[in-house]
């Protein structure tokens, strides 16, 4: 069942998502060569309690750390260690807070350093299909709408749409329903009606959308090793349109 929103309700998403903005912000600016996730993942820790948040990551089924950093060839959910940054990657950070009961959730792909134009181009054109995903977020839209946008951008651009990992709604818990695909056909799913809270995120590879789970259990890689690029918004779907609670 999809939960819808109160503007009340929304207000509160979008305190707990400045926290997310303003730690992924941070982060960014720490993203060199020689730093660990590890490192990262310590900092997110910190200035997320600072801030007054809650790390939403932590615990839930059973994950570690309060970040997810995904490094080159890591889709998702890469698991922060000792894997220190290299001049020329590009790491994706994935970070979700709680605040007052509910929860802010945003992604983006930073590149560490000076990175090749192929794989610039990677990161320009997930940014630029997320971005059309959130213009789907209007009332009388579906979610099929949604996946489409992304779809068709990123393939038009050479470049294949994961399909075993989705996006979703969000509000009290950080996965509510409905999941939206990053492909789909439009004029199918779910409606959105205002009040729907959707995380748009993105997750577009380089090679083949096929993707496979490392033994850790959680960090998600492309089968055919070549890179990945993440992005991730919270969108709450109003009557003037997308209202992007996670923008930067």
């Amino acid at each position: 069942m999809i939960i819808l929103k109160s503007n009340d309700e929304i207000q509160k998403m979008e305190r707990a998502s400045r926290i997310v903005v303003e730690v992924l912000l941070k982060l960014k600016e720490a993203c060199a060569p020689g730093i660990t996730t590890d490192d990262l993942n310590r900092m997110a820790d910190e200035l997320i309690r600072r801030l007054g948040g809650i790390p939403t990551f932590i615990g839930y089924r059973g994950y570690p750390k309060a970040l997810c950093a995904s490094v080159n060839e890591e889709v998702v959910h890469g698991i922060p260690g000792r894997r220190r940054l290299k001049e020329g990657d590009i790491i994706g950070l994935d970070l979700a807070v709680t605040l007052d009961g509910f929860v802010g959730d945003s992604a983006l792909t930073v590149p560490v350093g000076k990175i090749s134009p192929e794989t610039a181009r990677l990161v320009q054109v997930t940014r630029e299909a997320l971005q059309r995903g959130v213009e789907m977020v209007r009332p009388g839209k579906r979610v099929g709408d949604v996946g489409h946008a992304v779809q068709s951008h990123a393939e038009a651009e050479g470049f294949s749409v994961v399909r075993d990992f989705v996006g979703h709604g969000i509000g009290r818990n950080m996965h509510e329903e409905p999941q939206v695909p990053n492909f789909g056909k439009p004029g199918t799913g779910e409606r959105l009606h205002e009040g729907v809270v959707l995380a748009v995120e993105p997750m577009i590879n380089a090679g083949s959308h096929e993707v496979e789970v490392l033994s850790d259990g959680w960090t998600v890689v492309t089968k055919d090793r070549k890179w990945s690029a993440h992005f991730e918004q919270t969108v709450a779907c109003t009557a003037d349109g997308p209202r992007v609670l996670t923008r930067i």
